[in-house]
């Protein structure tokens, strides 16, 4: 049997290319005495190079990490596969300074320029983080395999450095390197133009490898396309990627998830779920995954489409997916935003492990609605279990706070961040702050935190600012963030109409008729309002219209006499939400062609008794919209539950769980 016998003398090793650090690394010895007993003539001596190269490997396939680097220094010729193995194990031992250790001898020992080597290298320094390792690996090696620049285009890539890998990829497909990229390079490199703070600039160059895939023939790899998809879906460019799945003459699971998920990612539910229908129905021998499901859970949840979430929940109990984190997740979200959150709080009851996404989940459930001190609770036995808060679970409990109104527990849970939990509040969490301090009207408080914070801003931060103004009316500091925004956002129509609607709430028409006139001069439409609901399993969609449209003649008929009754028990409509000087009839006219009224005219006619009306809307609520259902809940005996772009609103007997605070 081996004996080994380890020195107790430390040694200091310096990082192999950073000459004036030194780093601390476990011992190192100077000499080993390794016996093999084969028979009684064998001696210490004996032991051949081979043997001792097979004894590291053999170590190191055992978890000996130890152990092999005891052995290496006495081995004069360790080989190719014997420094494989010892970085393979630094790996699954997460030891960098054992992986510095092997480098600095590899280096020593001449193996600092074989290709396979540095790849293996730059994985390793890439799965410690340690990138600016991984380049200067790559930057000394002279001869570069195409596997040496995957390896590196990978780490960067990784590390969210997609411009560097961008501009490494132009040096290596210029003249004198003699290099092709391979179906991994295109893989690594679409990648890359999503993983960098970039944005939109770096879809330029996606198209561009896009090109060149299509020009050297690569468009029949399966897994190359649907990073493709995945690229556009990022940026948002929906047409882009169904062209792509449209045009794969081959598709795995991977690639219909990647398409369910673009559709769910950018707006559009409707057509992830009829996707999914789709691939359940045409692929017998595909069978989806639960990256699948959550897609198709997120659809889900954006269409309040509980029935439909219902029957997908089922699925996944057949498919033995019910224990896989992300998937539970995300039906506890599910539920919560049809706005079951009973039964989403019962999946995380039953939950077997949970992770800080499932108590994210659960917080931000709570938060929209409206519950803050529940989410603030929860936020505090996440603690209390050992899972430490992520910076969403800050994002979550602190737009809680703002929901419910909750302005002092959330300047603590803000001072916590650092002070607690270690964690640098991002623009996010600013504009979270600026949020919650706006709508308690804490407008010139919240504009501090803005001319003090040292990063820029950013549209986030200055949209909470404006929206909080729309509520409040404060035109002066409406007027300064929506000029931050038109610089920033130039395209986002959404700006230019709360801006319109501050002038409008504060009669300055002659203002209100100038943004639209700037709207109309730079090609920009106002969103639509839209809200859904769905009856007996099906969806059902409506649009706000300024006129009546023929096709809703029932809707509107039920509407018209709802509001005159309504109206002698005290319902009085809000048209200040009208952008047009025109009279208080024309103007009550427009608001009852309200997506959400039609909505809910069409909920009465179409439910049963006791049956609770679910609707989802695009945008804010409006005032008079808010008023109506308010009304309508009491008026009709039916309990209204309506999500609109920034909580719920649970009516039930002519009161609003908000509390007219939203």
């Amino acid at each position: 049997m081996w004996a080994l016998q380890s020195p107790q003398t430390p040694q200091l090793l310096r990082s192999p290319y950073h000459t004036n650090s030194i780093a601390h690394l476990p011992p190192k010895p100077s000499s080993v005495c390794c016996c093999v007993s084969l028979n009684s003539s064998t001696t210490p001596t004996s032991l051949s190079s081979r043997n001792k190269n097979e004894l590291i490997q053999s170590l190191c396939k055992q978890g000996n990490l130890k152990q092999a680097l005891d052995v290496l220094p006495s081995e004069p010729n360790p080989t190719q596969h014997t420094y494989e193995l010892l970085l393979l194990s630094c790996t699954h031992h997460n030891s960098l300074s054992d992986a510095l250790n092997v480098h600095c001898h590899l280096t020593d020992n001449g193996f600092d320029q074989d290709p396979f080597l540095v790849t293996k290298l730059i994985n390793v320094y890439s799965h410690f983080d340690s990138v600016d390792d991984a380049r200067h690996v790559f930057d000394k090696t002279r001869r570069r395999t195409i596997y040496v620049w995957n390896a590196l285009f990978r780490a960067l890539t990784l590390a969210g450095r997609g411009e560097e890998v961008l501009e490494l990829y132009r040096r290596m497909n210029g003249t004198g390197t003699g290099i092709r990229s391979d179906r991994f390079t295109y893989t690594y490199v679409l990648k890359a133009c999503v993983a960098s703070s970039c944005g939109f600039s770096l879809l330029k160059h996606g198209k561009e490898i896009h090109a060149s895939v299509l020009r050297h023939g690569y468009n029949g790899i399966v897994h190359i396309m649907t990073t493709l998809i995945d690229m556009y879906a990022r940026f948002g460019c929906v047409m882009y990627a169904g062209f792509v799945f449209s045009q794969m003459a081959v598709k795995n699971v991977v690639s219909w998830s990647a398409m369910i998920a673009c559709y769910a990612r950018n707006g559009m539910a409707f057509e992830a779920l009829e996707l999914f229908r789709e691939m359940i129905m045409e692929s017998h021998d595909l069978c989806p995954n639960s990256v699948t499901m959550v897609s198709v859970l997120q659809a889900c949840a954006a269409l309040a489409a509980l029935e439909q979430g219902k029957m997908i929940h089922g699925y996944i109990l057949r498919r033995g997916l019910d224990s896989i984190l992300p998937v539970v997740s995300a039906l506890v979200t599910m539920y919560a935003r049809c706005g079951k959150l009973e039964l989403g709080q019962c999946v995380f009851d039953h939950m077997d492990k949970r992770d800080v996404v499932s108590w994210n989940s659960l917080i931000s459930s709570y938060g929209v609605h409206g519950y803050g001190g529940k989410a603030i609770q929860i936020f505090k036995e996440m603690i209390y279990h050992g899972v430490s808060p992520s910076p969403i679970s800050f994002v979550s409990v602190l737009g809680a706070c703002s929901h419910a109104g909750l302005v002092e527990e959330g300047k603590m849970l803000f001072e916590s961040m650092r002070k607690e939990h270690m964690i640098r509040p991002s623009v996010e969490h600013y504009a979270c702050m600026v949020d919650l301090l706006g709508r308690a009207n804490k407008l010139e408080e919240a504009a501090k935190i803005i001319e003090d914070l040292r990063i820029e801003p950013g549209p986030k931060v200055w949209g909470s600012l404006l929206g909080s103004c729309r509520i409040h009316c404060n035109v002066e500091l409406a007027e300064r963030a929506s000029k931050r925004l038109f610089e920033l956002e130039p395209t986002n129509a959404g700006n230019y109409v709360l801006l319109a609607d501050v002038y409008a709430a504060a009669d300055m028409w002659d203002e209100v008729k100038r943004v639209k006139r700037l709207l109309e001069a730079r090609g920009l439409q106002k969103v639509p309002g839209r809200s859904r609901i769905e009856v007996k399993r099906k969806m059902y969609s409506f649009v706000s219209v300024d006129e009546f449209n023929p096709q809703f003649e029932q809707l509107h008929a039920l509407l018209i006499n709802l509001s005159a009754e309504m109206k002698e028990k005290g319902y009085v409509p809000q048209t200040k939400v009208v952008l047009y000087d025109l009279d208080t009839e024309e103007k009550e006219r427009i608001v009852l062609g309200h997506s959400e009224k039609l909505a809910v005219a069409f909920g009465l006619i179409n439910t049963s008794k006791g049956e609770t009306i679910r609707i989802t809307k695009n945008l804010r609520l409006c005032e008079d919209c808010h008023s109506f259902t308010k009304f309508i809940s009491k008026f009709a005996n039916k309990e209204i539950l309506v999500r609109d772009v920034n909580r719920f609103h649970h009516f039930r007997n002519g009161v609003c769980s908000c509390g007219d605070y939203w």
